[in-house]
């Protein structure tokens, strides 16, 4: 098979949730245990930083990368989803998965007795471990894909397990309280791993300080920790931060909540130092300020252009949609122009909720991606209409972003969002 049989063989004949929605999940390790045992215990032959959580965790995993990858470790990156490319998972030094790669493990896979049917995930998962143990990876950070007691990727023992925050996703899945869905991603915390939480309160904060000494390790709490100790809108966006770690550094990551996320991985690092991993000042300071050049990150808060000022962004629940939907506000405001909201969304999120978040001043331009999990554009119209938002709907969000350029004027803010898939079909449309 060449590349786009195999791509075509991953997305058609596996279950792949991002895709398909509940259909695809399968809860559990036991595939993952098999799958690891078949292909020789690949995540044996590294070491791992587990990223969990609700929001955040796909910047902060790309952060973490980057400096280790700034401190000279080869380091392996596993996200999900991607959003053009398949290859965007799984990266090596920043570097994609190599096309020959991807093929050589769907072959090796499929010419073997293997006898089970993992998902899309699970077998991508794997994927990635053995490329990484190929490639002889110092590091790896590896994202959580859901929830996190029984999500594929928990196979792994890491050096040191992160949560960045709880908020509500998921729900069909994980739990309809907070405290039910903090129980799901504790589930990453492992005896004799040290355990870094981005945001807790209450009782989410007591779920896993009594995790933490079920397990008897360490849990730090980024918000007692306080290591950024200043970070302010730079000039060109990004901001300037300063903290006791390193003293100061710029982070050119945009929007807001990326502050809670530099926090976050800032107590991460304090932690990497504390257990003899090596991590410079320099590496610090070199990796905050070219995430995306090292890693590939894109599409939080990513600007598009300048004149309409035009930004995407991938926050895609109630929490993810707050922030975003604050920050467009401030700027639109201190730009002194008017809303341009292209909106999307997947079908099983809890839509009424976040549309009663979105702000009445603005203008918007509804729309589906491509995926079956889409809800389609009309029907997202008719939910507007109910909520008292009268707004025309588009067949594509590029056919949606087209009709907001055509009318915003020069300081009018365009915003791209409500779902990654949104942002994705965009950027693949404009590639």
């Amino acid at each position: 098979m060449n590349y786009e049989n195999t791509i075509d063989w991953l997305f058609k004949q596996l279950p792949m949730f991002s895709r398909t929605g509940a259909a695809a999940y399968k809860p559990g390790l036991q595939t993952s245990l098999d799958l690891d045992t078949h292909f020789g215990h690949p995540h044996k032959k590294f070491k791992s930083i587990h990223v969990g959580g609700t929001n955040g965790k796909g910047s902060t995993s790309h952060m973490i990368a980057s400096i280790l990858q700034s401190q000279g470790y080869k380091t392996g990156l596993y996200t999900s989803p991607h959003l053009v490319d398949f290859r965007e998972r799984i990266r090596v030094n920043g570097k994609m998965i190599t096309e020959e790669s991807v093929i050589d493990f769907v072959r090796r896979f499929r010419e073997s007795n293997y006898e089970g049917h993992p998902s899309f995930f699970e077998l991508t998962m794997m994927m990635a471990f053995d490329y990484f143990a190929a490639e002889n990876v110092d590091y790896a950070v590896i994202e959580v894909g859901m929830g996190g007691r029984l999500d594929s990727t928990n196979i792994i023992t890491p050096e040191i397990s992160v949560i960045t925050n709880i908020s509500k996703d998921h729900t069909q899945f994980l739990g309809k309280t907070l405290k039910e869905i903090a129980a799901e991603k504790a589930g990453i915390i492992k005896a004799g791993v040290p355990a870094v939480i981005g945001e807790a309160s209450g009782e989410v904060r007591e779920v896993f300080e009594e995790k933490g000494s079920e397990e008897g390790t360490t849990v730090l709490f980024a918000e007692d920790m306080r290591p950024l100790q200043r970070c302010v809108s730079g000039q060109e966006g990004g901001f300037d931060c300063e903290s006791p770690l390193c003293g100061s550094f710029f982070c050119e990551l945009s929007g807001d909540y990326q502050k809670k996320n530099i926090n976050t991985v800032l107590t991460v690092l304090y932690e990497m130092r504390r257990t003899g991993i090596d991590i410079s000042d320099e590496a610090i300071k070199k990796g905050m300020s070219n995430v995306a050049g090292f890693t590939g990150l894109a599409g939080r808060w990513m600007k598009i252009s300048d004149t309409p000022l035009t930004v995407c962004d991938t926050g895609h629940n109630e929490a993810g949609i707050s922030y975003t939907m604050s920050q467009l506000g401030r700027t639109a405001d201190r730009l002194g122009g008017e809303k341009h909201i292209i909106m999307g969304f997947v079908a099983d999120k809890a839509i009424d909720t976040i549309i009663d978040l979105l702000p009445r001043d603005a203008n918007y331009y509804l729309t589906q991606a491509c995926i079956p999990r889409a809800l389609p554009a009309e029907e997202l119209k008719a939910k507007f209409k109910h909520h008292g938002i009268e707004a025309p709907s588009y067949p594509t969000p590029m056919d949606a972003v087209e009709a907001a350029l055509r009318n915003a004027c020069e300081k009018d803010v365009v915003y791209i969002g409500g779902s990654t898939f949104v942002v994705a079909d965009y950027l693949a449309a404009k590639a």
